[in-house]
C-alpha cells in the first residue's frame, strides 16, 4: 500500500492477521504461561505469516514500533498495555504534528494504529486492550475536524483515472518506445479490468490470457481481497488510441523482437530502455529476478503518466479500478454488471463507496429522473 500511514483501506483492515509486539517487549504475564496448548510450532507461524499480505504487514509493523518508541518516552507499559495507555497515545497523536507532514495523523489512520495494537496482542498471545476510550477519541477528533470541513475527517482515496483522464495520461506518453507501450497498456488494461496494482503486476504473457473469437482475450486474474480467480473479458474499443487490446498486443509484439516472448507482461525497464535491469540496495540484489515491475513500480507508472498532464488528484494504480466505475456508470452500465466485472461481491459496500457525490449530480440527480417524467404526457406513459 502506498502512503500506507495515510491511507486506510476498509477492505484490507483485519484486526486478527497483524504482526506480533515486538520481541525486544517483555510481557508481564504470557498467556502460554496459562494454557499449555497456547502455542504454535514453527511451521504453522510460517503458514499464519503467509497469510499477511505484505504491505499490510509493514504498516502494522511501523505502527507497533511506533508506539512502543513513544511508551518509552512517557514511561508505560508496552505490552500488556493498559488502555489508558491507547487512549492517551491517540489523545498525543491527534495532537502532534508529524515531521514528514507537518500535520497530525488523521482518524482513519488512527483507526488502523488501534487495530494494530488489538491485533499485536493477540497475534503474540495477550488479550487486547479495551480500547472503547481511545475510540471515542478518534470519534470526537473526526467529528472535529468534519464539522471544521477538513478534509482529513473522511480517508483519502484515490483519484478516479476515467476515460477522459487515460487520453490525457496517454497523449503525453511516447507509445514508439518501450517504455512507452508498457505503460500504455498497463494503464489501459488496469482499467479495463478494473485491477489492483497487486492483480495487474503478476499477469504473464501468455499465460494469463486466451484469445477470443472475436479479437479480443479474457484475462485470468487473481482478485486478492476475495481470494478467488475471476476470467474478465476485454473487447476491442474503437477508438485506437484507447484500445486495449490494441494496447497490449503492441507491448507483447515490442517484447518478443527484445527476445521476451513469454513471462511477466510488464517488466521493469530503466532509463535506458533495458528489460528486467538489476536492481541493488546496499550492493544486494533486490526486486523480482524475472525483472517482473512491484505493485509500487506499477503505481508509479500511473502516478508518473497523469501527473505529466498537470491534472491535480490522488493517482495511483487503484485510480484505474476507481476509474473503470466511474466510466461505465457514465456509459449508463448496470451497477451489478460493473461489480462482478470488476471482482466486486455482489453486496459490496466499497463499490458503493467507489461513486463520487458528483456522479450523482447533473443527469443523474434522482430529481433531474423524476422532472423529466412527470414532464412526459400521461398518456404516453401508459402507452
Amino acid at each position: 500500500m502506498s502512503n500506507a500511514d495515510d491511507i486506510v483501506d476498509a477492505e484490507l483492515v483485519e484486526e486478527d492477521r497483524l504482526p506480533a509486539i515486538p520481541e525486544d517487549r517483555t510481557p508481564a504475564v504470557r498467556q502460554e504461561d496459562e494454557d499449555p496448548d497456547a502455542w504454535l510450532p514453527p511451521e504453522a507461524q510460517e503458514d499464519v505469516q503467509a497469510g499477511i499480505p505484505r504491505d499490510t504487514s509493514r504498516a502494522y509493523e511501523g505502527d507497533m514500533e511506533r508506539f512502543a518508541a513513544w511508551c518509552a518516552t512517557v514511561g508505560r507499559r508496552v505490552v500488556p498495555a493498559a488502555p489508558q495507555t491507547v487512549t492517551a497515545y491517540m489523545s498525543y497523536l491527534k495532537r502532534t504534528p508529524r515531521e514528514r507532514t507537518g500535520k497530525p495523523y488523521g482518524p482513519a489512520t488512527m483507526d488502523r494504529i488501534i487495530a494494530s495494537i488489538r491485533s499485536s496482542h493477540r497475534a503474540a498471545g495477550y488479550k487486547p486492550p479495551d480500547t472503547m476510550g481511545a475510540r471515542k477519541v478518534v470519534a470526537g477528533y473526526r467529528k472535529e475536524l468534519s464539522e471544521a470541513q477538513d478534509p482529513a475527517a473522511t480517508p483519502k482515496k484515490a483519484t478516479a483515472a476515467d476515460r477522459a483522464v487515460l487520453r490525457e495520461a496517454l497523449a503525453h506518453l511516447d507509445r514508439v518506445t518501450l517504455v512507452g507501450k508498457r505503460d500504455a497498456a498497463l494503464m489501459l488494461l488496469g482499467h479495463a479490468i478494473a485491477s489492483r496494482g497487486s492483480e495487474l503486476a503478476p499477469l504473464n504473457w501468455p499465460g494469463s490470457f486466451t484469445e477470443l473469437p472475436e479479437g479480443g482475450f479474457m484475462v485470468r486474474v487473481y482478485r486478492k481481497k476475495r481470494k478467488k480467480w475471476q476470467n474478465v473479458e476485454v473487447v476491442p474499443d474503437p477508438d485506437q488510441d484507447l484500445c486495449t487490446v490494441t494496447a497490449v498486443r503492441a507491448l507483447v509484439e515490442a517484447l518478443a523482437h527484445e527476445g521476451h516472448a513469454a513471462g511477466p507482461l510488464f517488466l521493469r525497464i530503466d532509463q535506458w530502455g533495458y528489460m528486467g535491469a538489476e536492481m541493488t540496495r546496499d550492493g544486494k540484489p533486490i526486486g523480482d529476478p524475472t525483472g517482473r515491475i512491484s505493485i509500487n513500480g506499477a503505481s508509479d507508472v500511473v502516478s508518473r503518466s497523469i501527473h505529466r498532464t498537470g491534472m491535480p488528484g490522488k493517482w495511483t494504480s487503484h485510480s484505474l479500478r476507481r476509474g473503470l466505475v466511474k466510466t461505465a456508470r457514465a456509459a449508463g452500465a448496470d451497477i451489478v454488471d460493473i461489480g462482478r466485472h470488476g471482482g466486486w461481491d455482489d453486496r459490496s459496500k466499497a463499490l458503493i463507496g467507489y461513486i463520487d457525490e458528483e456522479d450523482s449530480q447533473g443527469e443523474r440527480n434522482p430529481l433531474t429522473q423524476i422532472a423529466r417524467k412527470a414532464a412526459v404526457p400521461q398518456q404516453e406513459q401508459s402507452s
